[in-house]
């Protein structure tokens, strides 16, 4: 047993007790009330399941296991001579809810580059898909044909006690963290790089190697690619990428299954390709308004035109948020930092800074938008076009290896808990319509 699994065992067993006792004695107690409004669009706000990795509130922004993004960034671990956290602290925390120190980190790293050989044929595949796929369709083919060495799926299918589930889910969680950089990076360099691909670094860190892995040798690139994933990690439950692999992972669906869904999820407009949607737009403005750092006033022109055509200002707005995102702000504190503060500036990333200006309260003012500040999208795709990485397509890739950390360690908890299959009730117009007239007449 890993280092890691066994202090997951040792906060995991008193849990399952801990929630059975919750289930037992305040299993009736209403949690809140819900409207129509709630029902139709999209379920909004309401309470409908437990994710113990991280919560995100309006105001404060995400916290993981209580600690927010600056929090995080001073307290994780860093690689010697580093400056952000590992990733590998933040899989720490969401799945065992106590601050690793370096060694703990250490040995993850250790554990995955241990982990990290892709079968064969899963590159196989990866040579038969056609050259015009998305990055994200690859990530997802990818993903699934890794599913061949799902533990859990041969447990099951042998016969295994529900209460060891976890350990299974557990081992595959961990092998396919393992192997997402070599994946991501693979499919990079078969598509951007003339198909000459970079062996892995077992010396490296997870997100280091993955930066070596892509070509990018550079230390600042590293350092972006060690914040980029612990902030995208998880944003609690609810979301897309998160929901849609708890739902998957509920019907007892391996790990493999429930992320590549997960991944679906996220390779969305709304969701993770939100970054990608961000340039475009970005480089739009640029080109219309002669390719050069517009004012104020230009800005905030082509933002009224956008909205005029019925059009949204990607990297704007949140289902939940209603503030500035934290991710947003960690990332303009990065550029802050590490790039213009030694005398270096960059158009695409000041017109970011400027939009951030302008946008709010011209959206603010249309009254039908709640949250008018940027989300993290809006700043994430201009630090790696920064730095070198043009190819905006790939981005939401980097994001799905990030939120795998969130999403699989939820999943181990999952498993943990004893979590049942999902399956919430459904109604019709009619229903709600016969609903809304017995209420009216009372």
């Amino acid at each position: 047993m890993d280092r890691l699994k066994e202090k997951f065992v040792s906060v995991a067993v008193p849990m399952q007790a801990e929630v059975k006792q919750i289930i037992k004695e305040s299993g009736d107690v209403v949690l809140g009330e819900y409207t129509v409004a709630q029902v139709y669009q999209g379920m909004k706000g309401m309470i409908g399941m437990v994710s113990e990795t991280s919560k995100l509130d309006a105001i404060e922004g995400i916290r993981f296991r209580g600690y927010s993004i600056p929090e995080l960034r001073e307290k994780l671990p860093k690689a010697p001579g580093g400056t952000e956290p590992l990733p590998e602290g933040i899989f720490y925390l969401m799945l065992t809810g106590e601050l690793p120190n370096y060694d703990d980190v250490h040995s993850i790293s250790n554990e995955w580059a241990r982990r990290s050989n892709v079968p064969k044929h899963v590159f196989d595949v990866l040579e038969k898909m056609p050259a015009h796929a998305h990055p994200m369709t690859l990530f997802v083919s990818a993903v699934m044909a890794m599913q061949t060495e799902s533990e859990f799926a041969k447990a099951y299918a042998k016969g295994v006690n529900k209460k060891e589930y976890w350990d299974y889910v557990y081992e595959d969680s961990m092998n396919l963290i393992a192997r997402l950089p070599r994946i991501a990076a693979y499919i990079y360099r078969k598509k951007y790089k003339n198909n000459v691909h970079i062996e892995p670094n077992a010396k490296l860190d997870w997100a280091a190697n993955l930066a070596h892995m892509l070509g990018f040798e550079e230390f600042d690139m590293t350092r972006l690619l060690r914040l980029y994933l612990t902030i995208h990690a998880d944003h609690e439950g609810g979301n897309v990428s998160a929901h849609t692999t708890h739902l998957v992972g509920s019907a007892l669906s391996d790990p493999y299954l429930a992320f590549a869904a997960g991944m679906n999820g996220l390779a969305g407009p709304l969701h993770g390709l939100a970054n990608q949607e961000v340039l475009f737009w970005l480089q739009d403005m640029m080109k219309e308004l002669g390719n050069k750092l517009p004012t104020e006033q230009e800005v905030a022109a082509f933002i009224q035109k956008t909205l005029v055509e019925g059009k949204v200002v990607p990297g704007y707005g949140h289902a939940v948020l209603r503030k500035t995102d934290p991710r947003f702000t960690a990332q303009q504190d990065f550029y802050n930092r590490y790039i213009k503060s030694q005398g270096k500036t960059d158009d695409l990333i000041e017109l970011v800074q400027m939009i951030y200006k302008v946008a709010p309260p011209i959206l603010e003012s249309t009254g039908k938008i709640k949250n008018p500040w940027p989300n993290v999208d809006a700043h994430s795709g201009v630090l790696l076009s920064h730095f070198g990485m043009h190819e905006y397509d790939f981005y939401t890739v980097l994001f799905g290896v990030s939120r795998a950390l969130g999403v699989l360690s939820s999943l181990i908890w999952d498993r943990a808990l004893g979590s049942p299959i999902e399956r919430p009730n459904s109604v019709t117009t009619e229903w709600i319509q016969e609903k809304l007239k017995s209420t009216k007449a009372v």
